[in-house]
């Protein structure tokens, strides 16, 4: 058994890595190392039945080389983080629409099963909460280019629903919803690695907007037991679900229950999207997943309860700090 990982050096897709090496599998990942890091996939280096290619998977050939022999092949390399998105719009309406094509392409002519990470944001503005998976989108105006992202991943949606349709590729469409947990990183916007960076320092928490916005938070570890599940599962190819955590939170309260178990003395800062992000910027209120019907497909449900999941990144962050551990789960 083999399968190829595309952005495995990256947070979700090295936790993926570990995982599949666990069970049995031969793994090889590919990654540009453009927002992934090496120091991700380290401790897997001396693994025999690891392999690592840094590269771009755009570029002509690198995924048909990586893929050779493979029996699955996950695809997590994307455009990720709002500051990227915001900052590098070109580069992330590329990168994931070309990817995605090529990833697809490679599975129609090798006849690896294949997932394809989708993200919640796909469903836009939509106020129909809790999201379900065949519920209308609603984007915001083309003006934002956070929105660019969006459209990008809803078309990578569209181009493996149409390879399975005309092709015949077994694939399976994954919509994450705020994935954390060790090694994520908050240098592209990722909300709860900078807060407990800065609870840990002491230092003020800019919250962008009111933070009366609320997302649900779910732990790496149980995203990858629903990947590894949708994969494993039969009949679940030809459908997109919903991974997440039903637990909803405001990005306030999630600073304060941040604070309260690093025992920080930090205080919130309340800053406009416009001063954090340079150019106005169009958000959502609330994103809230529907997991019946991954439920119902692999049995999933969300293991891990948000206070949990942040004593375990806090640990992994402090243990870094005085050099122990490197965040494997």
């Amino acid at each position: 058994m083999k399968a190829l990982i595309t952005g495995g050096a990256g947070f979700i897709g090295s936790h993926l890595a570990e995982r599949l090496l666990g069970d049995g599998w031969k793994v090889v990942v590919v990654d540009d190392l453009s927002t992934g890091s090496i120091d991700n996939i380290s401790s897997l280096a001396n693994n025999p039945d690891f392999s690592f290619v840094q590269a771009d998977i755009c570029k002509p050939g690198v995924v048909d080389c990586a893929a050779a022999g493979c029996d699955r092949i996950y695809h997590l390399a994307a455009a990720v983080g709002v500051q990227l998105i915001v900052d590098q719009p070109v580069h992330t309406i590329k990168t994931n629409i070309r990817g995605t094509e090529v990833v697809l392409d490679v599975a129609r002519r090798t006849g690896a099963k294949v997932l394809i990470a989708s993200t919640s944001e796909v469903y836009g503005k939509s106020e129909q909460v809790p999201f379900s998976e065949d519920d209308d989108t609603v984007l915001g105006s083309t003006r934002f280019s956070r929105w660019s992202y969006a459209c990008s991943k809803a078309i990578d949606e569209f181009l493996a629903f149409a390879y399975h349709e005309q092709y015949g590729v077994k694939v399976v469409i994954a919509r994450l919803f705020n994935t954390i947990g060790p090694r994520q990183v908050g240098q592209y916007g990722m909300v709860v690695p900078r807060f407990v960076e800065k609870a840990l320092q002491n230092e003020p928490i800019s919250i962008y907007g009111t933070g009366e916005q609320t997302r649900c938070f779910n732990f790496v570890g149980d995203t990858v037991n629903a990947i590894i599940g949708l994969m494993d599962g039969e009949g679940t190819e030809g459908a997109v679900y919903n991974i997440g955590s039903n637990e909803e939170i405001s990005i306030s309260d999630l600073a304060d229950m941040i604070v309260s178990k690093t025992k920080s003395s930090s205080e919130k800062v309340f800053i406009s999207y416009e001063e954090a992000y340079g150019k106005a910027f169009d958000d959502m209120m609330r994103r809230v997943p529907s997991l019946e019907r991954i439920n119902k497909a692999i049995g999933y449900k969300s293991e891990t309860t948000l206070s949990g999941t942040l004593d375990i990144i806090i640990d992994s962050v402090q243990g870094k700090r005085e050099g122990k551990g490197t965040g494997h789960l």
